[in-house]
């Protein structure tokens, strides 16, 4: 049986949603959120998002032990393997690009897939950084004081086709612009942290929109497709060149959206 409950409260700056779906959901959940997003990106400069994973799966304690501080946290799998964002040569200056660390990190994580999973720890820093896809299996942790920053450099963010629910563009006939953060075709997947950040730097995006200048749809800065079994928690989300959170085309139980 389906239960859903959708309860709003709206003030000049706060909006609190809590949308609950159990059981299977039958339709992509973008055609809800493309329902309150304009209201959204109006009102929200910080959108904090928490998915709390899915039902009949129960949370684990997991645990950091590669830096300074002793982290718990609750996901809906711990991993065997670990690693940390430095070891792949990334630097937390908010300058130095990151993205082929990113990249490197996630590939070489990857092959633990069947072997208990790995996680990806990001440590304290200001990581600059373009578009870079998930895999399965995998948890990507953000220290409290770690901070994922989006480039601004356009040729970071690789052009993709438009969503075959659109047909084309939604803001724009020449595709769409890939998220910060892109999980496709993925299972047992955590975005986490202990309330790190994920800023999109999007004002020059805003900027670009409203005069006009894009022919392309921005990019978002978490986005999930064809996927299950997620877990986004205790992040901060702000400054997204579009929408914050953009799950499409994937099974979501239980989902929550907490400003």
């Amino acid at each position: 049986m389906y239960f859903s409950l959708f309860s709003s409260i709206s003030k000049v700056h706060e909006l609190s949603i809590i949308v609950v779906y159990l059981g299977w959901i039958s339709y992509p959940i973008s055609t809800f959120l493309r329902n309150i997003n304009c209201y959204l990106m109006r009102k929200l400069q910080v959108a904090t998002i928490v998915i709390l994973g899915l039902l009949f799966l129960q949370a684990a304690e997991c645990g950091i032990q590669n830096i300074k501080d002793v982290v718990t946290y609750s996901a809906i799998n711990c991993r065997k393997h670990s690693a940390l964002l430095t070891d792949f040569g990334a630097v937390g200056d908010g300058k130095t690009l990151n993205t082929k660390a990113f990249k490197d990190a996630v590939d070489k994580l990857s092959q633990y897939a069947s072997d208990g999973g790995a996680q990806l720890i990001v440590p304290p820093g200001n990581w600059l950084t373009g578009s870079f896809n998930l895999t399965s299996h995998f948890t990507l942790f953000l220290h409290k004081d770690a901070v994922i920053l989006g480039s601004q450099d356009e040729s970071e963010w690789p052009l993709l086709p438009a969503l075959p629910s659109y047909g084309q563009g939604r803001e724009g006939p020449g595709g769409r612009l890939s998220s910060l953060i892109v999980g496709t075709n993925l299972t047992d997947v955590v975005i986490t942290g202990n309330n790190g950040t994920i800023d999109g730097q999007g004002a020059p995006w805003w900027e670009k929109f409203k005069k006009g200048l894009l022919n392309v749809t921005r990019p978002y800065l978490v986005e999930i497709m064809y996927s299950n079994k997620i877990q986004i928690s205790n992040l901060t989300f702000t400054n997204s060149p579009s929408w914050h959170i953009h799950p499409i085309y994937s099974r979501l139980d239980l989902f929550h959206i907490l400003n």
